[in-house]
């Protein structure tokens, strides 16, 4: 029998998006999975919007914060709730391509990893190719992690019986990032990339990637609050997340011609 693959997504006011990425989660080749969606106080239709989900689907379950408390919290929740031998992230506005879960369970199976990412692709806010993609590092070790974040958090997926069950700090923004620290540190080993774009990132103009400074104070708040470095050394090694962010990280995001580029 298939190992079951539990799939976190938080959601808020998401119902602009929240139908296309449940059904890209449907749409698996890969059919042993269960979808916790942690709902954080919406104050949009997100609830009425997956209620037919709910109502079709026994492997999707709605989970409610009492208020508005974070992604941080939000995806705690799921993973405390996960009954999965494999935890994955997908975020309320996120999408996967069919053959994702197949293809990332058989790779840790056969690389016997802990932790796995993908290459993945961007898309606009209306779900248009942006004409490039992220490339997945082959092996990542903890100490390039700690330079920036090198794993979109839409293709990772850790092995919970190898490293039991990975929480993350309550940090506003950013937090996906600790996990992952976390989940190699714990592993003892490198996660492990693969080649193939498994998934598809939604830039809005209201994320945090398209926003420089946001980036760079929640990434200083990762490495002072979050791994509790000294301002020092919180200072020192945001001096290394910027030349590793947009001198190096920055080569792996491929440009590509019309004909490379894969639509939705």
């Amino acid at each position: 029998m298939q190992p079951l693959v539990s799939v976190i997504t938080p959601m808020f006011n998401s119902e602009a998006f929240i139908s296309e990425t449940i059904r890209s989660v449907i749409s698996q080749t890969y059919l042993n999975w269960e979808l916790l969606l942690i709902d954080d106080a919406s104050e949009d239709a997100t609830l009425q919007v997956i209620q037919p989900f709910l109502e079709n689907h026994a492997n999707i379950k709605l989970y409610k914060n009492p208020k508005n408390l974070g992604a941080a919290v939000s995806r705690n929740l799921g993973i405390e709730a996960a009954q999965g031998d494999f935890i994955a992230f997908l975020d309320a506005d996120d999408l996967w391509k069919p053959n994702k879960l197949e293809l990332q369970v058989k790779f840790m199976q056969t690389e016997n990893c802990a932790v796995s990412f993908s290459t993945y692709y961007f898309i606009d806010a209306n779900g248009n190719p942006l004409k490039k993609r992220a490339n997945a590092l082959p092996v990542l070790t903890y100490e390039k992690l700690l330079k920036s974040n090198y794993i979109g958090n839409l293709t990772g997926m850790y092995n919970v019986k190898k490293l039991g069950k990975i929480t993350t700090p309550n940090l506003r923004k950013r937090q996906d990032w600790l996990l992952w620290l976390a989940a190699i540190k714990k592993s003892g080993q490198p996660a492990l990339g693969i080649p193939s774009s498994l998934a598809y990132y939604r830039v809005r103009k209201d994320s945090m990637s398209a926003n420089k400074f946001e980036l760079l104070k929640h990434n200083y708040w990762v490495y002072h609050k979050g791994l509790g470095y000294s301002k020092l050394k919180s200072l020192y090694c945001m001096l290394v997340f910027l030349v590793e962010h947009f001198f190096v990280k920055a080569k792996l995001v491929e440009k590509l011609s019309s004909n490379k580029v894969i639509k939705l």
